[in-house]
């Protein structure tokens, strides 16, 4: 039996029930990734029904916690403890476009009045220093299971979830492909969005890892941007395309290099890089747990979800 209920574009957008757009097309300029060009239909029919459903998981886990709070603190006010934050975990493979769902949730997610704090992490931080990953003979398995410091990443969604406040997460940087010095600082949001390769992974993809909890076992919702993998490698080729000519040529690229290749020479190379590790991440340690997820966003060639998968 299958434990999803479907949607097309047309019965998912009747789902919206009048939610005002509050982004303008400018917003979604700042929003889109390097190879999509986001349409204002899509946020409207996409995502603002996905908004509108996250809002209604949100004010439902408030009120829950309302009432743990009355019954365990009868006495209090309800504003002398802050509730634990809703974490939203958004999976998929490298070049799907889920940084951009991650953006534009956050982005519609901030204007609801009941949530306004929404505060946003990737999973990439918590990647492993290239020197580490060199010692281990790790850097061509970097988004592999065994790249990222798991126990560090539950350590932050722990303390998150806890309530604690200025919880410090690494922050990484895709010019030079490394952990930076920087921290981002998490402050008792009231929503927070983690995305990354790695969301939906639970013990059964870290069996050396001797870690009790994992990032799924922290999400409160989940959600897997899928599409055809074909079309993710086409993606990921153009992608790579637009960044030879774009970050690739910034100071201090990790990539430099390959802005000296010819188109012809660099498509091949992204061909390379796809089916030698972005790939073979996506078959053997990303897809599989696409079944974990509460939604399936299903894209078509267009970078256009055509297909809305929802966990009964």
């Amino acid at each position: 039996m299958n434990p999803y209920l479907s949607y097309n574009r047309e019965q998912w957008s009747e789902l919206r029930n009048s939610v005002p757009m509050t982004l303008t097309s400018e917003d979604l300029k700042e929003l889109q990734g390097i190879n999509e060009h986001l349409l204002m239909d899509e946020v409207t029919e996409i995502y603002l029904p996905l908004s509108r459903l996250l809002n209604l998981y949100v004010a439902a886990r408030q009120s829950r916690n309302q009432v743990l709070h009355q019954f365990f603190s009868p006495h209090h006010s309800e504003k002398d403890e802050k509730s634990p934050p809703f974490i939203i975990g958004i999976a998929g493979s490298v070049a799907v476009g889920k940084s951009t769902t991650a953006r534009l949730l956050k982005a519609l997610l901030s204007r609801w009045e009941n949530h306004p704090k929404v505060e946003l992490i990737t999973t990439d931080g918590f990647l492993r220093p290239n020197q580490t990953l060199l010692d281990h003979d790790l850097m061509t398995k970097k988004g592999f299971p065994e790249s990222y410091d798991t126990k560090r990443l539950v350590t932050f969604l722990n303390d998150v979830k806890a309530g604690k406040r200025n919880v410090e997460a690494p922050v990484y940087s895709h010019i030079t492909y490394n952990i930076t010095d920087e921290v981002k600082v998490v402050d008792q949001p009231d929503v927070l969005i983690i995305e990354g390769l790695n969301v939906l992974q639970s013990s059964h993809d870290y069996p050396d890892a001797h870690l009790k909890m994992f990032i799924s076992d922290f999400l409160d919702f989940s959600i897997y941007v899928d599409a055809e993998s074909k079309t993710i490698e086409d993606w990921y080729i153009s992608r790579f395309m637009k960044l030879r000519q774009g970050a690739f040529t910034k100071p201090g690229s990790y990539f430099s290099h390959y802005t000296e290749l010819t188109e012809a020479q660099s498509i091949t190379k992204a061909q390379s890089i796809w089916q030698t590790i972005n790939g073979v991440n996506l078959e053997q340690n990303i897809l599989p747990t696409k079944g974990r997820a509460q939604l399936i966003l299903r894209k078509g060639v267009g970078h256009q979800v055509e297909e809305i998968l929802l966990r009964k």
